[in-house]
């Protein structure tokens, strides 16, 4: 009777083992398990104070321009600044170091906010990031300060400081895929996605690719995302339109000789599990191998995971909840508590 209570007990040990919460915690593309419960906390509690700029401007990319108008009109804005657990330094994107080391003096000596964390409750929006300079203001600014960069960055980097900085993602709008989905392709490669030449003329010869291009127009380029299992990028390059390959089912396969930190919504998403990484492409045959085995082994939870991941790349002229705007605020929400670098006596 002893030994059968023993087998019983194992058994049910591995039933649990094999029950649904570990299925369901797989097909979820976030990292953490409370992301929708903080996100929900952050929609009804985050506030931001935004301090005006020394003059009008106009930010130079639509990413940019469409987040500034969407913050500033959105239930976010306080304009009590003591209940603000962020404030926003606005400045325009050619303002020297020289002015922008005089402006942070002035919210320095006007405001009492920034000396409490010497700037790391403080956030602003630049795709080339601040400069190197000695100044005590553009340092605290750099180093403390949230950036909100761009995506794809420079190839330098753009002064992106990992875990610190936020990555803002290229402007995709919401637009649905079409009705009839039939894969027929296992890559699709733009030519200005990859800089190989004898990796795209192997390609171009290869029926199970579809190498083009600038398609030509947007119902055409979302049949190509549709028609094909991986989409080819070498990050640097042209990688605006990864948000899409995600909305519309085409998994990711991104070439990087390092490690990639700027990727929107890096700390929110599982980048690993929706998109492959490869160091090199090598040869048309290698590569082959490589997505007809990650295909077969993982493919379609990689392409169901993008899908539902996808949600958050849309920019919308009205935001709605979970979409770019909103993603990227609650970046900001995770970053709330920031670590601050103090300056060097």
């Amino acid at each position: 009777m002893a030994s059968f209570s023993v087998l019983f007990c194992l058994f049910s040990l591995f039933l649990i083992a094999q029950s649904e919460p570990v299925v369901l915690l797989n097909t979820s593309p976030y990292l953490s398990p409370t992301t929708i419960l903080n996100y929900q906390k952050m929609v009804q509690k985050f506030k931001v104070f935004i301090y005006k700029p020394n003059k009008a401007f106009n930010y130079t990319t639509q990413a940019e321009s469409m987040f500034y108008a969407t913050l500033q009109r959105s239930n976010f804005v306080t304009q009590n600044a003591e209940e603000a657990h962020f404030f926003f330094v606005p400045f325009s994107p050619d303002t020297s170091l020289r002015s922008l080391a005089g402006f942070i003096g002035s919210l320095r000596k006007g405001f009492p906010y920034w000396n409490r964390a010497l700037g790391a409750d403080h956030f602003f929006l630049s795709c080339d990031g601040v400069g190197h300079d000695s100044n005590r203001n553009v340092v605290e600014l750099k180093k403390n300060s949230v950036q909100i960069s761009c995506f794809p960055g420079r190839k330098d980097g753009g002064h992106f400081i990992p875990h610190k900085d936020v990555t803002l993602p290229p402007i995709i709008y919401n637009s649905h895929a079409p009705a009839n989905r039939t894969v027929r392709f296992l890559g699709y490669v733009r030519h200005k996605a990859i800089t190989s030449p004898s990796l795209i003329a192997e390609l171009v010869s290869d029926e199970d690719f579809h190498v083009e291009g600038d398609p030509s127009d947007e119902t055409t380029f979302t049949k190509r995302l549709s028609s094909s299992k991986f989409c080819l990028f070498e990050h640097g390059n042209d990688v605006s339109w990864i948000g899409e390959a995600l909305r519309f089912g085409c998994v990711p396969v991104v070439i990087a000789d390092r490690p990639i930190n700027d990727l929107p919504f890096v700390d929110l998403l599982r980048w690993q599990e929706m998109a492959v990484f490869l160091r090199s492409w090598g040869r048309r045959g290698e590569l082959k191998q490589v997505l007809n085995n990650t295909w077969r082994d993982r493919g379609e939870r990689m392409k169901g995971l993008g899908v539902a991941a996808s949600k958050h790349f849309v920019w919308n002229e009205k935001p709605e909840p979970l979409d770019s705007f909103h993603s990227v605020m609650y970046q900001l929400w995770l970053r709330r508590h920031a670590i601050r670098y103090t300056r060097a006596e």
